[in-house]
């Protein structure tokens, strides 16, 4: 039996691991991890550990896919073989190289060619073991020659710069003897190659560790005696043959993975400005919001960037308001009231997960921590008690864990976000008018979203909300599992309470709960979030935490004397000041309000020679941080800016280097207080809690209407059809919501001229760009195979935008 984990990397940068599944060879994992991805990179590839606690854990297997085959398994359940981890399998960067053929005249007149080969530098090589000290060796080989040279030692960097020149004699004089391995005839150059091999300097004893290789054959110096370009790093031909895959087993996997390219905002206007509207369109099913929900094959997936966008503009209220209305009315019994997968369901959900997150930090966090430390039994189904167990003492564990979270989520109303409550004001408002002589319905609507879809999942599973950073051991998911179920109870406001459960232990166990100030306590918090006239959560003064954990932290210099070495510290940030102490829950060791933060920017490699590195910026020093992996540092950076945006002292221009020797290494500013030399990156939006680029969502809205046009084509037939014709609904048509063809058809005609006129300008960027992009650039390395891809591509006509 095995203790297994995996991560997640960006080629070989770990950005997310798991938590450990014991004792076992079939592990299930079941985490979600998602992530802006900050820098470019060939695979994403997620390997399997097998911790060992006296040792370094060992390596089972690992799943790479290449950044070019991720559409291929977009959000697909796919089983993965895992492959074998070796140097060969390891192999990443690429390097910047430069030939040059030229003749020579020796002093006897007699012509020779010599090869001067330049190795420039190389980025993105892979840290193996922790560190990265490379070495290049230069060969020229041939058929019955091997000449190799080598470079220094680059100490602790993986983008090293060597900028050395190596000579080669390729042809030498015809004095030397025929049999002499030096001589060749002008036809036999061909046959020549350079090889470059990357190494790591290493101190173990099995010596150097391989980086990659690359081979370029002399014939490319037939147009030109000079040729220079980037490569990628290439695995050894003679690399060591992998096992059958079958031997480590496989991996499931859905990956998203979705790329944008996102023009200026002048270019959406059109689009932009017909969704925006959606909500003044009567009947708003003729809006352009409405028809991407009808023409998408999930809901979800127009839910997701409509209600950003509309977010982004403050327009999702009145819409949500009015499809909800809409909704409503269609509805015939009021015990299915918002019960659907409709698309107002899906936005309210969309809505409540953006702008509820801190809402739902605030108010469940710390008892969810509580429940996972303390590891109480609270099993209360007789058949699966454990030996030993009391019933009545898991009864009463689990009744009070219920009590202290009912309790949180009912005085919480005050803290709740001003716009899910402006929703919950619409929806009660709806179902209150439609269905009058029930008189709980105003309380249900609003339940259905607060309780079922909100308060219940999150306790249910508190990973996907981020309330724990892993997926709870299988004790505390069925304590969460059974609080979870009498919450949702609890807040439905059903008449039968015991006839809600299908087990009887749960109908015995919420006898508890039969009181009536349970229901008053409900219907109190109910009216409270679902009323116009409430409090401005703004005047909440409990700070909001944004984001903890460890990082490490160069010495401010605070002290006047003492090194100023590096140190790992435990780092927290609410909206009110930025912290950090030695352990989580320690005393402050350094508090810096939120107020003094002038700019949080990245800081250069080359300062320290340590990655994702960033600094934040007070009036006095900066903070220099090093972040664990490339997408916690931007995570920090953006959260750092966002919160502290508003700051009236904020720099324009700040040093993108250190302070180090006596001067800044960016300008070599001899004075520690001069000026920045560089502008400061643009400004994020001050709301600490959505963080949404407009142009981004119209893009992804235009992919959608592009990839669904022939959809929208029907849609146009659907209103033709209904338009003429009053007989019965014709199948083909009748998944469509038309209630004013005449209407919605001058919206889809607006749609799909928007949309194509998108297509033109995607169409005319990818000419542009083809026209413009060198292969061997620094942008696309000779190995690149996803420019190949792209390269292939323009001979086609493309279906949709990514």
């Amino acid at each position: 039996m095995r203790d297994c984990y995996c991560t997640v990397n960006l080629d070989q940068e770990e950005v997310f691991r798991t938590k450990i599944v014991e004792k076992s060879l079939c592990p299930f994992y079941g985490e979600d991890f998602y992530c802006e991805i900050p820098r470019s990179f060939r695979h994403l590839s997620f390997y399997i550990f097998d911790r060992d606690v006296f040792r370094r854990d060992s390596i089972i297997g690992k799943v790479a896919i290449q950044k070019e085959d991720l559409q291929k398994y977009h959000n697909r359940d796919t089983w993965f073989q895992l492959q074998h981890v070796d140097a060969d399998s390891e192999v990443q960067g690429k390097v910047h190289l430069e030939l040059r053929l030229s003749e020579v005249i020796t002093d006897t007149g007699i012509v020779c060619h010599k090869l001067a080969a330049r190795i420039f530098e190389c980025q993105g090589l892979p840290i193996v073991n922790g560190q990265c000290d490379p070495y290049a060796t230069v060969t020229l080989a041939g058929p019955f020659r091997s000449e190799a040279k080598k470079t220094k030692v680059k100490k602790k960097t993986n983008n090293p710069q060597f900028d050395e020149v190596f000579y080669f004699e390729v042809t030498r004089p015809c004095s030397y003897s025929k049999k002499s391995h030096f001589d060749f005839e002008e036809e036999d150059v061909d046959k020549l190659e350079i090889r470059v091999d990357l190494w790591n300097a290493s101190n173990l004893k099995f010596g150097d560790e391989f980086l990659g290789e690359l081979r370029i054959p002399l014939k490319v110096l037939r147009q030109s005696s000079s040729y220079e370009a980037w490569y990628f790093l290439q695995p050894r031909d003679n690399g060591s043959k992998s096992l059958k895959p079958d031997d480590l087993g496989s991996l499931r996997l859905n990956v998203v993975y979705t790329e944008d390219h996102v023009f200026s905002s002048d270019y959406y206007s059109p689009l932009r400005d017909l969704l925006l509207k959606s909500a003044d369109v009567e009947p708003v099913s003729a809006s352009a919001a409405h028809i991407l929900g009808e023409v998408c094959r999930e809901k979800q997936e127009a839910a997701i960037p409509l209600v950003r966008l509309l977010l982004h503009y403050g327009k999702v209220v009145p819409f949500i308001s009015a499809i909800a209305s809409a909704e409503v009315k269609r509805t015939q019994d009021p015990n299915t009231i918002f019960r659907g997968n409709s698309l107002t369901s899906k936005c309210i959900d969309e809505t409540m997960k953006l702008a509820g997150m801190h809402y739902l930090h605030v108010t469940l966090k710390s008892t969810i921590e509580e429940i996972c430390q303390s590891h109480r039994s609270c099993e209360i189904d007789p058949v699966k008690l454990r030996d030993g167990e009391n019933l009545e003492n898991n009864m009463e564990s689990l009744r009070q864990y219920v009590d202290r979270i009912f309790t949180v989520i009912t005085k919480s109303g005050v803290s709740c976000p001003t716009v899910m409550c402006d929703i919950f004001f619409s929806l009660r408002e709806a179902a209150a008018k439609r269905f009058q002589d029930d008189l709980d319905v105003r309380y249900t609507a609003v339940s259905s979203f607060i309780f079922l879809r909100f308060f219940a999942p999150a306790i249910l599973s508190p990973n996907l909300f981020q309330l724990t950073p892993h997926h709870t051991d299988p004790q505390t998911s069925r304590t969460l599992t059974l609080i979870s179920k009498t919450i949702q109870t609890l807040g439905s406001l059903s008449k039968s309470k015991s006839a809600s459960f299908k087990e009887s232990y749960m109908a015995t166990f919420y006898e508890f709960f039969n009181e009536q100030k349970y229901a008053d306590a409900v219907k109190n918090f109910l009216d409270l979030i679902s009323s116009s006239g409430r409090r401005d959560p703004k005047s909440i003064e409990q700070p909001i935490l944004l984001k903890e954990g460890f990082m490490i932290k160069r010495a401010q210099g605070r002290k006047r004397f003492g090194m100023k070495n590096f140190k790992k510290r435990w780092f927290r940030l609410t909206n009110h000041e930025f912290t950090y102490q030695k352990s989580k829950g320690d005393q402050p060791l350094c508090s810096i309000p939120i107020e003094n933060i002038l700019a949080v920017e990245r800081l250069e490699e080359e300062s320290f020679r340590m990655k994702n590195m960033f600094q934040v910026i007070q009036p006095e020093r900066a903070l220099y941080i090093q972040a664990n992996n490339c997408v916690e540092a931007k995570d920090w950076i953006d959260t750092l800016t966002k919160v502290s945006q508003c700051n009236q002292k904020r720099l324009t221009v700040f040093h993108p280097s250190a302070y180090l020797n006596g001067h800044w290494l960016c300008c070599r500013a001899s004075s520690d207080t001069a000026p920045g030399c560089t502008p400061c990156t643009g400004g994020l939006p001050a709301n600490i809690q959505l963080d949404i680029d407009g142009d981004r969502e119209t893009e992804r809205i235009y992919s959608l209407f592009n990839l669904y046009m022939s959809k929208l084509e029907k849609m146009q037939e659907a209103c033709g059809s209904k338009s003429v014709y009053d007989g019965p609904e014709q199948e083909e048509y009748s998944t469509f919501i038309i209630d004013d063809p005449q209407e919605t058809y001058k919206t889809l005609k607006q749609v799909i001229a928007g949309v194509g006129t998108l297509e033109q300008e995607h169409a005319q960027y990818r000419r542009d760009k083809f026209k413009k992009t060198r292969y061997g650039s620094q942008e696309h390395p000779i190995g690149d195979k996803s420019f190949q891809n792209y390269i292939r591509q323009q001979s086609e006509v493309s279906t949709h935008s990514i």
